[in-house]
């Protein structure tokens, strides 16, 4: 029989992937714990968590032990006038780790459709409330996923150029960098006196898509203040941050002002199934509780809170909660800190940032975001046991939490060396 990737490339059409320039895909035959293995047996160290969801390591037996146990159970119910168990415990779990402000929660299958949902709360609140606000206000380079609603808030051109005349009416304004704060106040606020903003959705401290691009609380706490004086809904899209990436469960406790609504998927169950979660305030769900049965939130998956993937998402929750991957958090911290002081001189580097288990680095070099100069720094990583996905010129770790000193010095070795090849 012809490889897995021979297979592959008779049937399937991959994401992010130009297929003519690509024309096989690599095939991985095993994961366990932070390691990837392929059909041929090479060993790959998953040095950014396979798009930050698998944070406990792969195939964690603690997690899958207890969805075996629940599959023989209860694999799937319809969730609309059915609940279960591990639904209602995960919601018990997940309002204990949230910010004090969230009170309800609606289950989704995906980071994409967890913010959608955020959106059309937005926007159906102040419907439901009679108010003609039909704007929302986002950063510029935000990415938010790839369904219209999504799309619409979502600032990168390079996922959504051909759909851009079929989006919601949204205004940018630009991520504050310290040096550009009250011009961003300023602009928000002129928008919000137009009176047609219906909410302000955003990536907190971190936008991933963007390269890492970071901004902190006290700036972004600022705007969502002024967007709570004026009833302007504030849904905070943690699908990438959540669930300790920050240092912090969430990135909005970094935040005084908490926003109403919270969108959460990816390391929520711990990469082994999909879901998704949307968190509001009580006056958020309020404002759909009505006798009028058309002011309800009237949006549903299939999957809607997967018995399997709830069991997934609390097992998550309790190692996130435990001592050791608390320590295990701070030690992939300090690691980050000492490697970045370690290459801050080097002349091939042009900034470095971090925060929580997320750092990332600049090279001091012009490259495009897919293209030749980043598939030979992928290459390079891959062919050093280290899968890495660069962004362009930036270079990401976000590996998961159980990683070992030794395999983190593994990855920060191979970058460094990566450098040599930058001309």
């Amino acid at each position: 029989m012809s490889s897995i990737s021979k297979r592959d490339s008779k049937y399937i059409w991959h994401p992010l992937v130009q297929h003519k320039h690509q024309k096989e895909m690599l095939a991985i035959k095993s994961a366990k714990g932070v390691v990837l293995t392929d059909e041929s047996g090479n060993e790959y160290i998953d040095g950014i968590s396979s798009w930050y969801t698998a944070v406990y390591g792969h195939c964690n037996s603690f997690i899958t032990e207890k969805v075996q146990e629940q599959m023989q159970q209860l694999d799937q119910v319809v969730f609309s006038g059915f609940t279960h168990e591990p639904a209602v415990k995960l919601s018990e779990a997940l309002m204990k780790i949230l910010p004090d402000n969230q009170a309800k929660l609606f289950f989704s299958d995906n980071g994409s459709t967890a913010t959608e949902i955020g959106i059309k709360m937005a926007l159906q609140y102040h419907f439901n409330k009679g108010n003609k606000r039909n704007v929302l206000v986002a950063f510029e380079e935000g990415f938010h996923g790839d369904t219209f609603g999504a799309m619409s808030i979502s600032g990168l051109s390079v996922y959504n150029g051909p759909f851009e005349e079929f989006f919601i009416d949204v205004k940018r304004i630009p991520v504050p960098n310290g040096e550009n704060n009250q011009e961003v106040y300023d602009q928000l606020k002129s928008y919000i006196d137009q009176d047609n903003i219906a909410g302000f959705v955003f990536e907190p401290l971190v936008q991933g898509a963007a390269a890492m691009k970071m901004h902190d609380a006290n700036r972004l706490d600022a705007l969502i203040k002024l967007c709570k004086e004026n009833e302007v809904i504030t849904v905070a899209d943690e699908v990438m941050t959540g669930f300790g990436k920050t240092g912090t469960y969430f990135a909005s406790d970094h935040l005084t002002n908490k926003p109403d609504v919270i969108c959460m998927s990816k390391a929520l169950t711990a990469g082994l199934l999909p879901m998704a979660v949307t968190s509001c305030t009580q006056e958020i769900f309020n404002a759909f509780y009505d006798d009028d049965i058309s002011k309800g939130l009237f949006h549903a998956h299939t999957y809607t809170a997967n018995p399997l993937s709830c069991t997934a998402a609390l097992a998550g929750i309790e190692l996130l909660k435990s001592d050791e991957i608390q320590q295990n958090i701070k030690n992939i911290m300090t690691w980050h800190l000492e490697f970045g002081q370690k290459i801050a001189g080097h002349p091939k580097v042009k900034s470095i940032r971090q925060i929580g288990i997320i750092f990332a680095l600049d090279l001091n070099v012009e490259m495009a975001r897919y293209g030749n100069l980043r598939d030979k720094l992928y290459k390079f990583f891959m062919d050093n046991g280290v899968f890495l996905r660069p962004l362009g010129n930036t270079i990401y770790i976000l590996a998961p939490y159980i990683t070992t000193k030794q395999q983190m010095s593994k990855i920060y070795d191979v970058i460094e060396r990566s450098f040599q090849i930058i001309e």
